[in-house]
């Protein structure tokens, strides 16, 4: 039986969209393997929001490319965006490369998997090289997205609900590599989910690149509700679901409504993750983030006041191009007074054919750094009290299974998105919703003792 190794950079995103091309290689009768030495296909689902993202596949593709020399029938292939951004230039950069498959054709790797291995074939040559680069657009491509792989009877699942993003962030390369907004019907979702809790899913996070803004192009506003408050309201009246997650929403959409759900939809967790970016209303508009400081605050404190237990965790850049001190202090300040329970903290990085790549004032990479590690000790010095004030307190997890780090204890999170270790049994306790008495803190990890009913 052929096997395929898979192996994906990047957001939740691209791990949906590589758990859609796995179950449609199964669906052939191909084998899934985490050993890249056994893999019959080899491919790496790419990221582009940094360079740094598309530096770890390249070197990991060259890495992999030295297997040829043992097996010289492999198909080697780049999925996703650094592969709908870069095309042909990765056929001529790789010379082992066969396949280029962008964001708006996983549906088409088999195809292209299989047709490269009968050419090989019907020429009796197995290493002969057949190039397929496939990036062009596609009508409905937000439709294909919706199989799931059920071989580790997971608990939580992600559903796409939507492919592209509209806005024009200068910094972003998104918009190039993942197309336009294009909605799922809700029906649909709301099947997919139904069949995920058929088979023991308890959780569902819906995706989209701005997920908040799903179905303003083909959906009506009714009652005041937005199609996403609708799709909310909806997957959450599926019998059996108990907890619903979203990423990432965008301050630009998100609107009243919104927030109000989180007033009577109980199984919309307890939190949110909300990209800030800036503190500095004069580089939130040169990063062409239509929204000022205060408004980002103003949603923050709605949000809490809706649903005071709210965890929030963001996405903020360091070293913009020219954030002067006073501006990194805005940022500085407003992390100080929102309190996020976590925030991913990047240096900018430039990415080719943005605006900001060519702006004035590009700085040192050592101010990037030294703003970066500034801002993260920050952020790990709020984080680290706010775990600590739970140590002694009861929270409800969903438990996942075993640990990744320690499979002798078992990982759940809580409804604010906190990772908590136990001991116990798999079998007892995988797929439960239950209470936890918290005991210690490490970090950004609980560790605690099930409360468990006689």
């Amino acid at each position: 039986m052929p096997k395929v190794f898979l192996k994906t950079y990047g957001c939740q995103m691209n791990e949906r969209d590589s758990e859609q091309v796995a179950q449609m290689f199964t669906q052939r009768g191909y084998t899934i393997t985490p050993e890249e030495k056994e893999a019959d296909v080899i491919l790496i689902n790419t990221c582009s929001v940094r360079d740094q993202a598309e530096q770890k596949a390249l070197g990991k593709m060259g890495h992999l490319g030295r297997l040829q020399r043992k097996k010289a029938d492999i198909v080697y292939g780049f999925m996703g965006c650094m592969a709908q951004s870069r095309g042909p230039e990765l056929i001529k950069t790789v010379p082992h490369l066969d396949l280029v498959v962008g964001t708006q054709k996983y549906h088409r790797v088999v195809d292209h998997v299989e047709s490269i291995i009968q050419k090989r074939e019907e020429s009796r040559m197995d290493d002969l090289r057949i190039s397929i680069v496939d990036t062009e657009d596609e009508t409905d491509s937000q439709n294909t997205i919706r199989d799931h792989l059920n071989e580790d009877n997971k608990v939580s699942e992600f559903v796409s609900i939507m492919q592209g993003y509209n806005m024009k962030c200068s910094f972003c390369i998104v918009p190039s590599t993942r197309g336009v907004e294009r909605a799922r019907p809700i029906e649909q979702i709301v099947e997919e989910v139904r069949r995920l809790v058929d088979v023991g899913v308890k959780e569902v996070t819906l995706l989209g690149q701005i997920v908040n803004l799903y179905g303003r192009k083909e959906f009506p506003i009714i009652d005041g509700k937005s199609p996403f408050v609708q799709l909310l309201e909806a997957v959450h009246e599926v019998e059996g679901l108990q907890r619903i997650r979203f990423t990432s929403p965008h301050p630009i959409g998100y609107r009243d409504d919104l927030v109000e759900a989180f007033t009577y939809l109980p199984k919309l967790v307890d939190h949110i993750h909300f990209p800030m970016q800036s503190g500095s209303d004069r580089i939130l508009k040169l990063m062409k983030r239509p929204y000022s400081n205060q408004k980002f605050v103003e949603i923050c404190n709605k949000m809490k006041a809706a649903r005071p237990e709210l965890a929030i965790s963001t996405d903020i850049i360091v070293g913009f191009p020219s954030e002067t001190e006073e501006d990194y202090a805005e940022t500085k300040r407003t992390v100080e007074e929102l309190q996020f329970d976590n925030a991913f903290v990047f240096r900018y990085s430039k990415r080719k054919d943005t605006p900001a790549a060519e702006m004035e004032g590009q700085l040192p990479e050592r101010v990037k750094e030294e703003r970066n590690q500034d801002l993260l000790s920050l952020v790990n010095e709020i984080a680290m009290k706010k775990n600590n004030a739970l140590v002694g307190q009861t929270v409800e997890i969903l438990c996942e299974g075993p640990s990744r780090r320690n499979p002798d204890t078992l990982s759940g999170r809580t409804r604010q998105n906190k990772i908590v270790i136990i001991e116990g049994k798999p079998e007892r306790f995988t797929g439960q919703l239950f209470d936890v008495r918290i005991d210690d803190c490490t970090g950004y990890t609980l560790y605690g003792d099930p409360v468990l009913a006689d």
